[in-house]
């Protein structure tokens, strides 16, 4: 600029008026972490659905909800179910769940079980009734990945579907979202969306573990032209090996990929946040 205002005296011409400020710059695809107050909540199981042979949805109310606040479609609740300890100072046993769908307006919140192996929350889920009561916490915190990328991949296995399904649901209109989820037959789900979603879904064969699986699937999807964020939850080994085939082999942004594990074989109550 000060060349130019030297060539432009030189001219005989006037000095360019300064530009005019246009305030700070926002810049795009800024994951934005949010904390939230944590505090007990105790539910009543208002409906019950069976969305898969594996998979049911359960949805509670309670007034307890009026301050509930969920903003990343990956967030995670405790849920406490009874101790299998008949001790009376027993302590109940903590699971993370996702929030699928909450609804402030109406005060009610829907939570998915996987039914599968045992445990005290497929148990609790599988018995529930109408009118039982169910006590959460959190969640502790929301990181929340901006709806302003140009296309999504979200992959992962049964765990991950109520996440998944969250962010199919909540994308803007048109925006490519394509899934791949490696699960049992007949685990399928049927999305409404306004996002323009491509879903692969992957029947887990028992020949071979569910990264190859999946691999096999991504290994035959190009990477879609633009910035794009990739999101990976399944069993913390197998979240672990996709990611570094992402980043690594596929070549994309490792700040663009975020991976986690749902789950730990052979451990319970699980959760494990993937990073270099």
């Amino acid at each position: 600029m000060v060349r130019v205002d030297i060539l432009r005296r030189r001219l005989g011409l006037a000095a360019l008026p300064p530009a005019p400020s246009s305030g700070p710059v926002m810049q795009r695809h800024q994951i934005t972490r949010l904390r939230h107050e944590t505090r007990k909540r105790t539910l009543t199981l208002s409906s019950i659905e069976q969305l898969s042979p594996h998979m049911r949805r359960l949805g509670f109310t309670s007034t307890d909800l009026g301050d509930f606040a969920s903003a990343a479609h990956d967030d995670h609740i405790k849920l406490f179910f009874p101790s299998a300890d008949s001790a009376e100072d027993a302590k109940p046993c903590m699971r993370d769940f996702t929030p699928r769908r909450f609804d402030a307006d109406r005060g009610t919140l829907a939570i998915d079980f996987a039914l599968h192996e045992a445990g005290p929350a497929t148990t609790w889920a599988a018995a529930a009734r109408i009118g039982d009561t169910l006590e959460i916490g959190g969640p502790r915190g929301s990181a929340v990945v901006p709806d302003d990328f140009d296309w999504y991949w979200l992959i992962g296995d049964e765990t991950a579907l109520p996440a998944i399904g969250r962010r199919v649901e909540e994308l803007r209109r048109g925006v490519p979202v394509a899934t791949f989820v490696v699960a049992g037959p007949g685990e399928s789900q049927q999305l409404t969306t306004q996002a323009a979603w491509t879903a692969h879904w992957i029947a887990r064969d028992g020949s071979s573990d569910d990264a190859a699986q999946l691999r096999a699937a991504l290994d035959d999807c190009p990477l879609p032209p633009g910035d794009g964020f990739v999101w990976i939850a399944a069993e913390a080994s197998v979240a672990r090996r996709l990611r570094t085939y992402i980043v690594e082999e596929r070549g994309h942004a490792r700040e663009w990929t975020k991976a986690a594990g749902y789950w730990k074989r052979g451990q319970a109550d699980a959760h494990e946040k993937i990073e270099d």
